[in-house]
């Protein structure tokens, strides 16, 4: 089937996948970790997708979700709570924070955890941070209730937190990863838009765009 066969919807969906490839962080993974409330399963894979990271991992013990990712993208209450934006967001389970955390190393990703300070191990605030060192990034989020695994700290390379100035000093899992997400992709999608491989090497003669221009 040509580009001009396809029904209109699938024209468009194909338009819109070709302007937003260059846009897309690569190799950059996000981590929930035993979500208790759908909801927000479906409201950090909306952020995961708007703000251009590469896939989403769920740490599901409790086996909330579908094992097989087709079946996750036609799951009805997880497209209305991503806005649908399951339906183009790559979304793996896992068991347990072992398994997840067995397969990052394995694969060459580093996990950086959203969490207050803990002791032993390294704290940067989210706007002090460098999120283009690594190649391959994984960023954690923990549960609504218990926050991050201790495992999870402990194979992780730092903690990071957002700088709170209130009488409440937590956020929601949905307010949170956009918060960070914004500034990591941020980060990462500069980088990439000059720079073709790791260690600044590669430097692209015309940068790439950064912002993607709205039509009117």
């Amino acid at each position: 089937m040509t580009t001009e066969q396809m029904p209109v919807e699938k024209r468009s969906a194909r338009k819109r996948a070709d302007e937003i490839r260059d846009f897309r962080c690569k190799n950059l993974i996000v981590v929930i970790e035993d979500p208790e409330n759908p909801r927000n399963i479906g409201t950090v894979i909306r952020n995961v997708n708007a703000l251009g990271a590469e896939k989403v991992y769920v740490i599901d013990p409790r086996r909330v979700l579908p094992d097989d990712w087709d079946d996750l993208r036609k799951e009805p209450k997880l497209s209305k709570l991503s806005v649908s934006a399951v339906k183009w967001t790559f979304v793996k389970r896992f068991d347990s924070t072992e398994e997840c955390l067995a397969h990052l190393e394995k694969n060459r990703f580093v996990s950086i955890v959203t969490s207050p300070h803990r002791k032993g191990k390294e704290n940067t605030f989210l706007h002090e941070g460098d999120f283009t060192e690594h190649a391959k990034l994984a960023v954690w989020f923990g549960s609504e209730t218990k926050g991050i695994s201790d495992l999870a700290v402990e194979r992780s390379e730092r903690c990071v937190s957002i700088p709170m100035f209130g009488m409440i000093e937590s956020l929601n899992l949905g307010t949170s990863s956009g918060i960070v997400l914004y500034e990591v992709a941020k980060q990462r999608r500069q980088y990439q838009s000059q720079y073709r491989l790791r260690d600044r090497r590669g430097e692209r003669a015309t940068p790439l765009p950064t912002v993607l221009m709205q039509e009117p």
